[in-house]
């Protein structure tokens, strides 16, 4: 017997949490020192965030605020520490306003510590952006260190809120997949292009 759209759907928001569970992301939030303000309610009301967010466009305002609904509200001061490279976290950041510099540890760098001073910079990313999708979705450790440059606030969204959006609201879930996938093929795109500048340049 075929299975019913019910069960692929659940099948697939059990795939979406298949990696092993990590501390509850509340607490690793506020262990960090980010102040959590409670659920991302009414999303959509940030106009400019929509317009401005290559993750949002598409979303009609009712599936934003969907999206929302199961995102954390986080604020952070200026030099605060949102993402510590080589962390192993099931979470990614929805930048809502601010601006956040992104570093990398120098290669051989001894202190396991991210000193944003002595980071390689390899980004600077202003609201509308968004940071850590990758170890959202794999579980694997933290590429790059992320600082917030003034007053940030982000929403944070987990693997658990991509399954829940997948069981509760399957078409949000997987225009949302899509999202995510279409930004990391950009980045890898733009990453393969500055490797093969880098190496013209050095021949």
């Amino acid at each position: 017997m075929k299975p019913d759209a019910a069960d692929r759907t659940d099948a697939a928001a059990r795939l979406v949490t298949s990696v092993a569970p990590r501390r509850p992301v509340r607490e690793e939030l506020e262990a960090a020192g980010l102040e959590v303000l409670g659920p991302c309610i009414r999303l959509a009301q940030r106009r400019d965030l929509l317009m401005e967010s290559a993750l949002l466009q598409d979303f009609t305002a009712d599936e934003v605020d969907a999206l929302g609904s199961v995102m954390l509200h986080v604020r952070a001061r200026p030099g605060q520490l949102l993402i510590r490279e080589d962390d192993k976290s099931d979470w990614m950041m929805l930048l809502l306003s601010g601006t956040v510099d992104v570093g990398k540890r120098p290669v051989g760098a001894t202190s396991q510590a991210p000193v944003q001073s002595e980071a390689a910079r390899l980004a600077v990313l202003r609201a509308g952006a968004v940071l850590g999708e990758m170890s959202m979705l794999d579980g694997e450790p933290r590429f790059a260190s992320c600082w917030a440059l003034g007053d940030v606030e982000a929403a944070v969204l987990t693997r658990e809120g991509v399954a829940r959006l997948i069981a509760e609201q399957p078409g949000v879930g997987a225009k949302l997949l899509v999202k995510i996938t279409q930004l990391l093929a950009q980045r890898l795109r733009n990453t393969s292009h500055q490797l093969m500048r880098h190496l013209k340049g050095e021949r």
